[in-house]
């Protein structure tokens, strides 16, 4: 069966804040999963939408798919084991920048460490929204929360650096109003093997108006953000006439045709290569530099479900019991009459 975005919506009214960036994730997964049905050859009840808790985690509600909206930090515990039991499904996971990096970071870290196959996306407001209003691990320093009245004091969390960190697999991020592009990402984590992250910078209308406004206001966007494609040189702004270089061993943005510089001097972006060097820049870019937008790493490695079931069969295939019957007339046995 061919399906389409609407396959995928489920009868539950949709209710996030009018404006929150929640709503344009949820339509471009909804827009990627008859992509990657087709892709992976799968049937939509082979499809389950995992969370935890907070706004993002209504996420399993309004998609027709199968779901669990676990508690407050788990969903990653819960991903987990769907996936080491039912390897054959396509496992998505809904998370907030609290909800994942705060209560649920040890869970987040492993996963990746792991490699398990799922697909984790990362919403980041930076800032707790169904709890009204609190501070976050992405919360910048300084930010003047309900828990932070003066100012955060805390330098904040870059979660591509926590993926790199973990020995990530798969790095990727958007923005909520790139409807254009997000369904390419989501898809792009969907063919990965391994734990792909998706971080969503999306916006709070209540509690964080303007987060991402910087890079993501329509004046701007195209010379503050980069999205990058494998294989393709690493091009930006608004006249496509500005790009990146590696200078003394950091990168520098540069306009193509001014001080000696020429096309053939941009960089070419790698998404699978296995040295995390200019990952890890590409990640953490700011200042005078854009933020990356797209697939910024994606590289091949054995996943935990993979090696979990392999060593079931090798352990299974050795055992000189295989049954619960032949264990108890093993041994010592006897018959009582």
């Amino acid at each position: 069966m061919k399906y389409q975005a609407q396959d995928f919506k489920s009868n539950q009214q949709v209710r996030w804040c009018p404006g929150c960036g929640d709503h344009a994730v949820l339509a471009a997964l909804q827009r990627a999963l008859p992509a990657v049905a087709e892709e992976l050859d799968l049937p939509k009840e082979k499809f389950v939408v995992v969370s935890g808790i907070g706004c993002s985690s209504r996420l399993p509600y309004y998609m027709d798919t199968f779901g669990f909206h676990g508690i407050h930090g788990r969903a990653t515990a819960l991903s987990t084991g769907l996936k080491v039991a039912r390897p054959e499904l396509s496992v998505w996971q809904a998370c907030g920048d609290g909800d994942a990096l705060a209560i649920g970071g040890n869970h987040f870290i492993h996963a990746i460490r792991r490699n398990v196959d799922l697909n984790i996306i990362l919403f980041n407001n930076q800032i707790y929204g169904l709890t009204k209003g609190q501070y976050s691990p992405t919360s910048k320093f300084g930010a003047i929360t309900k828990t932070s009245p003066y100012g955060t004091v805390e330098n904040p969390f870059t979660p591509g650096q926590l993926v790199i960190g973990a020995r990530g697999t798969f790095f990727a991020r958007g923005l909520d109003v790139d409807i254009k592009n997000n369904p390419d990402i989501f898809l792009a984590a969907a063919l990965h093997k391994g734990a792909s992250v998706c971080e969503m910078l999306v916006n709070c209308m209540i509690f964080n108006d303007g987060a991402h406004a910087a890079i993501s206001a329509r004046e701007v966007r195209a010379d503050k953000t980069i999205f990058l494609r494998d294989g393709e040189k690493m091009i930006f702004g608004a006249n496509n006439d500005k790009g990146l270089v590696l200078e003394n061993g950091a990168l520098k943005a540069v306009t193509i045709g001014q001080d000696g510089y020429t096309l053939d001097d941009i960089l070419v972006h790698h998404a699978g290569t296995r040295d995390t060097f200019i990952h890890s820049m590409l990640i953490d870019m700011k200042d005078d530099l854009p933020v990356a937008l797209g697939v910024i790493r994606n590289v091949e490695d054995s996943t935990y479900d993979e090696n979990v079931e392999k060593q079931l069969q090798e352990v299974t295939a050795a055992a000189k019991v295989h049954s619960v019957d032949e264990l108890l007339h093993s041994g010592s046995t006897w018959e009582v009459k």
